[in-house]
């Protein structure tokens, strides 16, 4: 997936099957056909062709929206097997779940705007005319225990960034998976081309500013009292790198 491609789909009836996938993140074939009031033999020559030209793929009986964004990765850190790989639909609910526990102490304020938006749209990975919506996750036996995200517009003038979050659940820190995450959520915005990323935290998240500094993250700057949490004023610390 190219991010930054504009989608062409040469009829309406393709470009309906696209949008109603995407919107949903995975769907059963038979059933997108009948929400779509389509005759089977020209949904199947549709699907064929957007499968043909890599817009969607089927994978366990599902079409979803096809996402280039490499393999799955195997690191060993302390005895601690943990796997990097891009996300799926199915990883949503564990996503969800990862994302909660890290804002639990409302350090994270975007973070926690992000899985209440997967959340209430109940799909995880968006490519349409108007934003991309990137997710890669870390695991270990299967269950998601960290993840980094990236979203970025699909506008021209801010077509060369990308907002990111990245977080690891406490008991799993400090075995490299978040510099991990974070190294293969950059490797996939440089190859989509985007130029800056770019995310904001509270400054009492200290924690992050300084792993964000630890890999060349800069300040941008301060807006002061932009936060509210616990009837405190905290500033935004506005960070970002340039690709």
């Amino acid at each position: 997936m190219e991010s930054t491609e504009t989608l062409e789909f040469g009829h309406a009836d393709r470009k309906g099957i696209y949008e109603y996938v995407e919107r949903h993140g995975a769907v059963d074939p038979a059933e997108t056909r009948d929400r779509l009031g389509l005759d089977s033999s020209r949904f199947r020559h549709h699907v064929a062709i957007l499968k043909r030209d890599g817009r969607l793929e089927e994978a366990d009986g599902k079409l979803r929206v096809t996402i280039d964004a490499g393999a799955e990765e195997e690191y060993l850190a302390d005895d601690l097997e943990f796997h990097i790989r891009p996300a799926r639909q199915e990883d949503l609910a564990g996503i969800v779940g990862a994302i909660r526990q890290v804002t639990a102490e409302k350090t994270y304020i975007e973070a926690e705007s992000v899985a209440d938006e997967i959340d209430h749209e109940n799909a995880l990975l968006r490519h349409n005319e108007l934003q991309s919506r990137m997710f890669f996750v870390a695991t270990v036996d299967d269950e998601v225990v960290g993840w980094v995200h990236l979203h970025a517009p699909e506008i021209d003038k801010l077509s060369h960034t990308a907002e990111l979050t990245v977080g690891v659940l406490e008991e799993y820190r400090g075995r490299g998976i978040g510099s991990h995450l974070l190294s293969r959520g950059l490797e996939w915005a440089g190859a989509n081309r985007y130029e800056k990323v770019y995310q904001s935290v509270p400054s009492t998240n200290e924690a992050a500013i300084a792993f964000l500094e630890e890999h060349d993250w800069e300040t941008e700057a301060i807006r002061e009292d932009h936060y509210k949490l616990d009837g405190h004023y905290v500033d935004e610390v506005m960070m970002a790198v340039e690709l």
